[in-house]
C-alpha cells in the first residue's frame, strides 16, 4: 500500500473528534461543562487507559445517549480537555517571550524560558486530569492533531516575534529554532511528570540550550 493510501485509510479509522452538536442554550452549556468536569475528574483518578464513556455517565449524573449528543466517544472528551489545556499552557508564552526578553542578555532570555517551563509545568498540574490528559494527546494516535497543531501555532507566533526582534537572522533557521524550542519545553514538562527531577534545574539547563542557540544566530553571547 502507498504512503498516501495508508494515511487514507488511517483517516477512515479514526474516531471523531469534533463535539457533535454546539450548545446554543445555556442548560446544553452547563450539561458539556459537567461532562467535561467528569471526564477530568475520572482521568485524575484512573488515567486514560481505563477511562470510559460509561464511567463519564455515572460521573456526570448522565445517560448515555444524553452524552453522546454532544460527544461521540471518550477521543472525543479527550480531543476538547486537550484543546482547552494546551490554550492555557499557550497562553503563558506570550507573557516571558517577549521582545525585551528577546533583546536582552543571554541571562535573561534563559530566566524568561525557565519561567515559561515552570509556569507551564504549574499550570498543566493545577489543570484537573491536566498530566493525563497531556499523556494522552503523546499516547493516542487519534489526538496527536491536537498537540501537534497546538506546537505549530505557538511556533508561528514565536517565528514572527523572533524575525521582528532579529531581523538580520536566517528566518528559515529562526523558524527551526522556535519549533524545537516548543518541543523542547514541553518535552522537558512531560519529562517532570514522569520522574522525580529537580524543576529548577531541568528548566534551567532548558533554557540555556535554547538561549546559546539564540545567541549563536545572533552571532554571540549578549
Amino acid at each position: 500500500m502507498s504512503p498516501a493510501r495508508a494515511r487514507s485509510a488511517e483517516r477512515r479509522r479514526a474516531p471523531p473528534l469534533e463535539a457533535k452538536k454546539q450548545p446554543e442554550q445555556q442548560r446544553a452549556a452547563e450539561t458539556v461543562e459537567r461532562i467535561l468536569e467528569a471526564t477530568a475528574a475520572a482521568l485524575a483518578d484512573i488515567g486514560f487507559e481505563r477511562l470510559s464513556t460509561n464511567i463519564v455517565c455515572a460521573r456526570a449524573g448522565l445517560t448515555p445517549p444524553a452524552l453522546y449528543r454532544y460527544f461521540p466517544n471518550k477521543y472525543a472528551l479527550l480531543y476538547e480537555l486537550g484543546r482547552r489545556l494546551m490554550q492555557r499552557q499557550n497562553a503563558l508564552v506570550p507573557l516571558w517571550i517577549t521582545p525585551q526578553a528577546l533583546t536582552g542578555s543571554t541571562a535573561e532570555l534563559e530566566r524568561a524560558l525557565a519561567g515559561l517551563l515552570i509556569d507551564t509545568r504549574r499550570v498543566t498540574a493545577e489543570t484537573i486530569g491536566g498530566v493525563w490528559i497531556m499523556r494522552a494527546l503523546r499516547a493516542a494516535p487519534a489526538l496527536q492533531a491536537v498537540r501537534l497543531e497546538s506546537h505549530a501555532e505557538v511556533t508561528k507566533a514565536q517565528t514572527a516575534l523572533l524575525v521582528e526582534t532579529l531581523p538580520g537572522a536566517d528566518p528559515a533557521e529562526l523558524r527551526l529554532i522556535g519549533r524545537i524550542a516548543v518541543e523542547m519545553i514541553y518535552a522537558a514538562v512531560e519529562m517532570l511528570f514522569d520522574e522525580p527531577l529537580d524543576v529548577a534545574a531541568t528548566a534551567r539547563i532548558v533554557a540555556s540550550m535554547i538561549a546559546s542557540q539564540l545567541s549563536r544566530v545572533q552571532g554571540g553571547e549578549k
